[in-house]
């Protein structure tokens, strides 16, 4: 358990993308977040007071969080001032960057002096077994993307609480960092050794009742050339029962890359077929469409994909997900 509340740590973020832990974490856990802290050339934002770490120490912050990302998570060499100035104020910190806190000796060295926790989020002290493809008990939903970043996680936490409501034995089972910080468990899994993605995943949801359901979080995208390999590895683990395709349909390229975005029936085929190897049963059951930015034509989208694919087509954080819930309780 990492100590509450937090102080978020937005850095020099760029645009909204770049803050997704600390949003992840202020929007389904906001009682633990106190307020947030941004660099001057910051331009993105919580809305959350702003507050410098002696503030926040004096208003009960007891962890950093940094909650912003960067390509390859590399922890930025002007970040460490900051870090230490928050260990030596008596907090712990949590990361979730590739770069280990405990690296940097001048932090670890810190945060021995004061006492402190430093919480690598992507590490694991757990040694997986490669995975074996056997069929697990219990029920798996993932969901999979058209691409990084179009909702996958907030798809997964909706679901589980719509089943949740709906008297439905779920668990979210978190595989990033920032699922990691909201659950207080999980394997983030693009940490993981590629040999071991899909037995870590089988660790993460092992056999179960019968009527179980584990909701995994999705990552990446098969058709994005930086993380496909996580996101295959990561399907075979899950052995999945059902699958949301999540999707974001303003985009034309991959985040990231000069790859085309593909279509929806293109997602699915390719789930289907890769997922056959640990799944024979698999079976897409619904549309997750993040709509944040075409609000103005958020319906006629969802028709439209709805009509084209003969599957629900929702927003998870708008849209009643009874849909899904009435497909889930047929599987």
């Amino acid at each position: 358990m990492i100590s509450k509340p937090y102080l978020l740590f937005l850095g020099d973020a760029k645009d909204d993308l770049a803050i997704k832990t600390a949003a992840g974490v202020n929007y389904w856990r906001p009682d633990w977040c106190i307020g947030q802290m941004s660099l001057p050339n910051a331009k993105s934002s919580l809305g959350l007071q702003e507050m410098n770490i002696e503030e926040a120490v004096k208003k009960g912050a007891k962890t950093f969080v940094i909650g912003v990302v960067n390509a390859g998570g590399i922890m930025p060499e002007e970040w460490k001032s900051i870090i230490i100035n928050a260990i030596s104020s008596g907090m712990n910190v949590a990361s979730g960057m590739h770069t280990k806190l405990s690296s940097f000796s001048e932090i670890a060295e810190a945060a021995e002096r004061n006492n402190v926790q430093l919480h690598d989020l992507r590490f694991s002290d757990k040694q997986f077994q490669t995975g074996k493809g056997v069929k697990r008990s219990g029920k798996r939903l993932l969901t999979v993307g058209t691409d990084c970043s179009v909702g996958k996680k907030y798809t997964a936490l909706a679901i589980e609480s719509a089943m949740q409501s709906n008297q439905i034995d779920a668990s979210f089972k978190a595989t990033g960092q920032t699922g990691i910080l909201i659950a207080e468990s999980g394997i983030a899994i693009d940490a993981v050794v590629s040999d071991f993605i899909s037995g870590a995943v089988e660790w993460l949801s092992p056999d179960n009742d019968d009527n179980h359901w584990d909701i995994i979080e999705g990552q990446g995208s098969l058709f994005h050339p930086s993380f496909a390999g996580v996101s295959l590895g990561l399907l075979h683990g899950s052995q999945p029962d059902a699958f949301v395709v999540c999707h974001e349909p303003t985009r034309t390229n991959m985040r990231g890359v000069d790859t085309p975005l593909p279509s929806i029936r293109e997602v699915i085929d390719q789930t289907i077929q890769n997922g056959k190897l640990t799944n024979k049963q698999i079976q897409c059951i619904g549309i997750a469409l993040n709509t944040s930015n075409c609000q103005s034509e958020a319906s006629d989208h969802k028709d439209r994909l709805s009509k084209e694919y003969g599957l629900p087509c929702l927003d998870p954080l708008q849209d009643s997900l009874d849909p899904f819930i009435q497909i889930i309780e047929k599987i």
